[in-house]
């Protein structure tokens, strides 16, 4: 959710930023902007709309020209997106301009407090309330900058990762955060300012991640001084060597990154169980389970904290965990979680899953548990993200960056990961005989094969996206481990096609749902052999005596589900335990096809951001 992006040092800093932005617009966005120092005055250009059309307006309206800059990608929250609210803002005087991700939520009190001093707001941002407090702090303060930015940010209540720079002084940036991340990219006599590494890779592999209430005086030829906002401490910086390469976030010949990513999952899941999963060995090691097995094996329940496609493998886990491990296990949206004053306790563990890693509501959640002596296990795809950084222990889901904000392969290894904790917590329980336990790893260890296999269904899935492209609804149904498959494969149509589409677990169809099924309606229906089959084959024919259109997900071979439905999808056979990593494939290849045949911009839905840094 927005993108932030800033230079200092030796190069143009305008083909950087540029390029920069056009990396993070994965994260969701409106509208984008720049501003350059040329050595003389402030340029700044921005515009309602995408990078492409920022770049197009920019270099026809001013000067490209400085080795400082910073840019924004703007995700919408205070004022409507246009040209006006659009970041980055100035100050008054026009010294000091800023970009900021996240809310200012006391941004009004603060902004009616300024008006009496005289400032005067053209925008309806918090942002421009903030820079002209800092403004306001620096010029009665008579301080420098950094000084007057940490006076300002102990005065706002909200969440931020900002970057300011004062023309007067252009051989620095000031930058900070509070809730959204917020990397320094480290080079030789030069300074990169980013959301996430990615707009840097190719620039350096040295990067500091501040942490939250940590602001940073980024300086060219004095190097990187870091302080706590709250008590002016010094903070020693930890610079970290980058895992990520240049060519991970490049499209590598797909038309999209979400193809490209529905299509990495056997790799993906493959590299989440590398290393962890020693099948001939019958050994599951995974050193953040290791090392607090006790707090594991003592838990009187494990409570999974997710949101959006997170929840949903948190859904998963949750059969996972009570049917092979025996432990009571509730999941739930994060969101509602942090304000219902939940019972929590020091025998609850508490599971907290995000893609990203910054994602503002399990964060929250996190620092909630943990306040109530819970033991709080991440998982979680970003290395070095703030709910590494908060959980107790954790494990990565080591997935590769994910830039399509439709999550696909956050799914299927967040799941992977989830079961192989559930597995050696069987394990170490003896709720699991030694046949199941070792029937469970060879069938886990064929799951990259089966994906393939299941991927080729692609152009059977392109046809059916064809004939159902134009309808206006959707039903996807499912039972047991398949009923957060159905859920999930919903969430993906709504969020890239537009089209309303709705999950249900198939016996709760006839409480409700049934009364919308008609010819045109088309239900899909997950029917694998393993789970509740010829309950769902019943609830095949009560759709098919509506005249419903009925797309089945069924496992190879199926005929009776073959002699119902209108078409039907094969997937590779496995135990029922590991049927959603191969059942979610058709229902992502569906929605990118109708999504494309749409003409809808996959990897970018409109209103939505990769990462959720605000509540």
């Amino acid at each position: 959710m927005c993108g932030i992006v800033g230079y200092i040092g030796h190069r143009e800093a305008y083909p950087i930023i540029l390029k920069g932005l056009k990396r993070l617009e994965y994260r969701g966005y409106d509208s984008a902007g720049i501003a350059l120092y040329d050595g003389t005055d402030i340029k700044l250009s921005k515009t309602k709309g995408k990078v492409a059309d920022l770049e197009t307006r920019l270099e026809n309206e001013i000067s490209t020209h400085g080795s400082l800059g910073i840019g924004h990608t703007r995700w919408a929250t205070h004022g409507v997106p246009n040209d006006v609210n659009s970041h980055p803002h100035y100050s008054n005087s026009g010294d000091l301009v800023i970009i900021h991700n996240g809310i200012i939520e006391n941004y009004e009190s603060l902004k009616k407090e300024l008006i009496k001093r005289g400032y005067i707001f053209k925008s309806d941002t918090d942002t421009e309330v903030l820079v002209n407090l800092i403004e306001d702090v620096k010029k009665n303060e008579n301080i420098k900058l950094g000084k007057a930015v940490q006076i300002a940010l102990n005065q706002v209540v909200g969440a931020y990762a900002i970057a300011v720079f004062d023309k007067n002084k252009p051989n620095e940036i000031v930058v900070a955060r509070l809730g959204s991340p917020l990397a320094i990219g480290i080079g030789e006599d030069e300074f990169f300012i980013a959301s996430d590494a990615s707009p840097f890779i190719e620039y350096t592999k040295n990067a500091i991640y501040l942490e939250d209430e940590e602001m940073a005086i980024v300086r060219r030829n004095k190097g990187v001084k870091i302080r706590k906002i709250k008590d002016d401490s010094l903070v020693d910086p930890y610079v970290q060597a980058l895992q990520l390469n240049l060519e991970q976030i490049e499209k590598g010949g797909y038309d999209h990154f979400m193809l490209k990513e529905i299509y990495e999952q056997p790799s993906a899941i493959l590299d989440t169980f590398r290393g962890r999963l020693l099948t001939n060995e019958a050994i599951i090691k995974m050193a953040g389970v290791e090392d607090n097995m006790k707090k594991f094996l003592n838990a009187h329940r494990i409570i999974v904290v997710a949101c959006g496609t997170s929840w949903h493998a948190g859904l998963v886990s949750e059969y996972i965990f009570e049917d092979l491990a025996r432990i009571p296990v509730e999941v739930e949206y994060a969101s509602e979680f942090r304000y219902r004053n939940p019972v929590i306790t020091e025998n609850d563990v508490v599971i907290a899953i995000s893609q990203s890693g910054e994602t503002a509501d399990t964060l929250a959640a996190i620092k909630l548990a943990k306040s109530k002596g819970a033991f709080v296990f991440g998982v979680c795809n970003v290395v070095g993200s703030s709910i590494a950084r908060e959980t107790h222990a954790g494990a990565y889901t080591h997935a590769g960056p994910e830039i399509g904000v439709a999550s696909t392969k956050a799914f299927t290894t967040q799941i992977t990961v989830l079961t192989l904790i559930a597995l050696r917590l069987a394990r170490a329980k003896g709720t699991i005989s030694s046949t199941d336990y070792r029937h469970h790893l060879i069938e886990l260890e064929l799951i990259p094969e089966k994906v393939r296999t299941a991927l080729e269904s692609d152009a059977y899935v392109k046809t059916i996206a064809s004939i159902y492209k134009d309808v206006h609804n959707f039903l996807y149904l499912g039972r047991g481990y398949n009923f957060p498959v159905a859920l999930e494969g919903a969430l993906k149509l709504k969020e890239i096609s537009y089209i309303h589409a709705e999950g249900y677990p198939a016996a709760e169809m006839k409480h409700g749902p049934i009364a919308l099924i008609d010819e045109n309606m088309p239900i899909v229906v997950i029917a694998t052999k393993k789970g509740h089959y010829e309950k769902v084959v019943s609830n095949i024919q009560e759709i098919k005596s509506r005249k419903g259109k009925i797309i089945g997900i069924v496992t190879e071979g199926d005929k009776q589900v073959k002699g119902l439905a209108d078409h039907v999808i094969e997937v590779p056979e496995t135990i029922e335990s590991l049927t959603p990593l191969l059942t979610t494939i058709p229902l992502q290849l569906l929605s990118y096809h109708i999504a494309l045949m749409l003409g809808k911009n996959v990897d970018q839905p409109r209103n939505l951001a990769k990462a959720v840094t605000v509540e």
